[in-house]
């Protein structure tokens, strides 16, 4: 069966473009930086924007094409797979950068397969080089996604054509609220009776991960353009503000994790990076980049020491959340790892995957302890309250299991299509369940009964879809 993330984001392509046709007009306002009067091009201003947008998804850091990378700007200005230098400082004419994004033959204009670039972005370039080729960010190896001004993401489209597959999900505290993923946005929800309480906007294309912290008053957002940028933020869930923008990948941010204590924040990104912040500040304290794929999902562990990963490489991870350092690799999946958590105490981690199994090993030395099986379908997320495992399955059911033999408790069965993401609010004891097909199913953790089910796609039903329980 084909990856569940492959065709998430072959079918987010497809979806993508009959969503942003609704908004096409705001999109290119959005999209489009105001031409500034200035004697200078600014690299990061001017040329990193165009170099993010139309190359980086060929030429990034994995998989580069042509065996030419420019997620950096140091990567940038090395020789290409020619030899010849990609720029040339004062020369456009005998850079191959310029050379290829303006020349009118076809075959070998670059991006290839692509539209051209315009007139202004190519112009950009040559001023740019014929200038000297100045670098005018802090520093030539961060990612280029990390150096582009910030700027408004295209508005989310006022009425969805289709559903949207549910990505992430996110109860707050009092779980009376339910944070879920949309395109350009988040939506809340009432998960009492599916009603769309309000929307937060300027987010990029996918959310791939959502968070609260401890008090509700922030909600962290994983999103990204797929081959092309990857954001981290925090938000007012009350009011949608922007609090902060913690940082900028070169590809999707997938994962965002509070620490136990809610002073820091993990985030994983398609760059192969975890990296830890500073809530308070903002500041990045710690870059982890020893997988060797995307890193997909992340947990810490109940005292906040530690910090475990899941990677499309096929293992998962343990991290000194203090240093960085790796602990552990379980090796065990032979597939992609879609989902990592932590057992109460700490004591085991629990990994889901492309194997329909969840294995459970020690983090010490990563040996087996044991397995949960079962499933017909790839595992993509697990959830530990108490001795209680909770997952979901493209199978298009949840589980949950329990006790010292982790028996099946009982299956969350009614979807019609696998299901992605996974939410418990402890405080009003609810388990939501998010679809591929965009449906959001509530249930009672009591009993197993449905409470609720309703499309996470606003204008499209919505209303109509919300199912009591029977």
């Amino acid at each position: 069966m084909p990856s569940p993330i492959r065709l998430l984001v072959a079918r987010t392509v497809t979806l993508g473009l009959a969503l942003l046709s609704l908004a096409i007009s705001q999109a290119a306002r959005a999209d489009e930086p105001a031409a500034e009067a200035t004697a200078e091009v600014s690299f990061r201003r001017d040329v990193a924007p165009v170099l993010v947008e139309r190359c980086l998804g060929c030429h990034g850091q994995q998989d580069a094409k042509g065996e030419y990378q420019l997620h950096n700007f140091e990567s940038l200005m090395k020789e290409g797979y020619s030899g010849s230098p990609v720029v040339t400082p004062g020369k456009s004419d005998e850079s191959e950068l310029y050379l290829l994004v303006s020349t009118d033959d076809a075959d070998t204009r670059m991006p290839k397969e692509a539209d051209p670039l315009t007139a202004e972005q190519v112009a950009a370039i040559k001023s740019w080089i014929d200038a000297g080729a100045k670098f005018d960010a802090p520093d030539p190896t961060a990612a280029l996604a990390s150096i582009v001004p910030g700027k408004a993401y295209p508005a989310a489209p006022q009425a969805y054509r289709a559903p949207l597959a549910v990505t992430a999900l996110a109860f707050n505290p009092s779980g009376t609220e339910l944070a879920a993923s949309g395109y350009h946005e988040v939506t809340i929800w009432n998960p009492a009776d599916g009603s769309l309480l309000r929307r937060i906007s300027n987010v990029a294309q996918r959310v791939y991960g959502l968070a609260y912290n401890k008090d509700g008053t922030l909600l962290a957002i994983a999103s990204g353009t797929p081959g092309q940028v990857g954001d981290v933020r925090l938000v007012n869930p009350a009011t949608g503000e922007l609090v902060r923008e913690l940082g900028r990948m070169s590809d999707v941010a997938f994962g965002v994790a509070f620490s136990p204590d809610g002073t820091r924040l993990a985030a994983c990104s398609a760059d192969r990076s975890i990296r830890i912040y500073d809530v308070a500040t903002g500041a990045q304290q710690i870059l982890i980049e020893d997988h060797a794929d995307w890193v997909l999902a992340l947990a810490w562990s109940p005292d906040g020491t530690k910090l475990a990963s899941a990677s499309r490489d096929k293992t998962s991870k343990v991290f000194d959340a203090g240093t960085g350092d790796s602990l552990a690799t379980f090796a065990g999946h032979g597939e992609t790892v879609y989902s990592v958590s932590f057992n109460a105490d700490g004591a085991q981690v629990l990994t889901g995957g492309g194997n329909k199994v969840v294995h459970i090993w020690n983090p010490a030395d990563a040996a087996k302890i044991g397995d949960i099986g079962g499933y017909g379908g790839d595992v993509t997320q697990i959830i530990v309250r108490g001795d209680q495992i909770y997952s979901a399955s493209t199978d298009a059911q949840a589980r949950q299991h329990g006790g010292e033999k982790r028996e099946q408790v009982r299956a969350y069965t009614g979807h019609r299509d696998w299901i992605y993401s996974l939410a418990i609010s402890d405080a009003t004891g609810r388990l939501a369940t998010g679809g591929y097909d965009g449906e959001i199913r509530i249930w009672n953790l009591a009993d197993g009964a449905q409470m609720a089910a309703f499309l996470a796609s606003p204008g499209l039903g919505a209303t109509a879809a919300v199912q009591a329980a029977k």
